[in-house]
């Protein structure tokens, strides 16, 4: 892991790289669409069915420049930042406003527990809210639902047993969740039955969406794809 840097103003507009791939968008209401993916180094949570722990502590650092100049080498203005947890490093907010300044299309994919205030209006943000099951549901920073653009972003539950889909039912009824966002239900991946996750959508009586992750479909637990 290298995250040095040549000075001051190279420091100002870097990140901490975990990895940068062109794949299928998996998840999201975006799923199926050609996507690139920025995937930051760090998160500050530690949810019990975490995919992607290697993104905690591998990573180098890359100017905002590098990083553009890598995304420019993929067919698609679309572009995914994600983790770890890109909110904890702060130079994601204004990386996130040159990629929009450039014409990039971008998705922020980011764990519900650091603000999302700061984020420029044109990103389209899909959140986590924290079910019991991965261990971090206290850590929902609920002022979220506040700032995020109602009809444009997103809310992710990520579902491993009944008790998560209750916490999911209760929270759509509490905060009217569905009138306001597409509410996403993820299932964790190959730890429960999808059948009985599609019964309690089916039963639930809102507009979720029932999403898999597509590119484990297609390849599995395979890095960087």
């Amino acid at each position: 892991m290298s995250l040095a840097v040549s000075s001051p103003l190279t420091r100002e507009r870097s990140l901490a790289v975990n990895e940068i791939f062109f794949s299928i968008q998996g998840e999201s209401t975006q799923a199926g669409r050609p996507c690139a993916f920025v995937r930051l180094m760090g998160c500050p949570l530690r949810c019990s069915y975490c995919d992607t722990e290697y993104a905690f502590y591998e990573g180098r650092s890359k100017t905002f420049d590098d990083i553009i100049a890598q995304l420019n080498r993929y067919p698609s203005k679309l572009v995914e930042l994600t983790g770890g947890e890109p909110l904890a490093q702060p130079r994601s907010i204004p990386f996130m406003e040159e990629l929009v300044s450039r014409g990039f299309e971008v998705l922020l994919e980011t764990s519900g527990a650091l603000s999302v205030e700061g984020v420029p209006k044109e990103v389209r943000i899909i959140m986590d809210l924290k079910t019991p099951s991965s261990g971090e549901s206290q850590r929902n920073y609920w002022d979220n639902l506040g700032f995020l653009k109602e009809g444009v972003d997103e809310i992710k539950f990520v579902v491993g047993d009944r008790e998560d889909f209750n916490f999911l039912l209760e929270s759509c009824r509490a905060h009217r969740l569905p009138e306001r966002f597409a509410v996403l239900v993820s299932p964790v991946f190959g730890k429960i039955n999808l059948e009985h996750l599609a019964g309690w959508v089916l039963d639930s009586g809102y507009p979720l969406r029932m999403q898999v992750q597509m590119h484990k479909l297609i390849w599995g637990e395979k890095r960087g794809v």
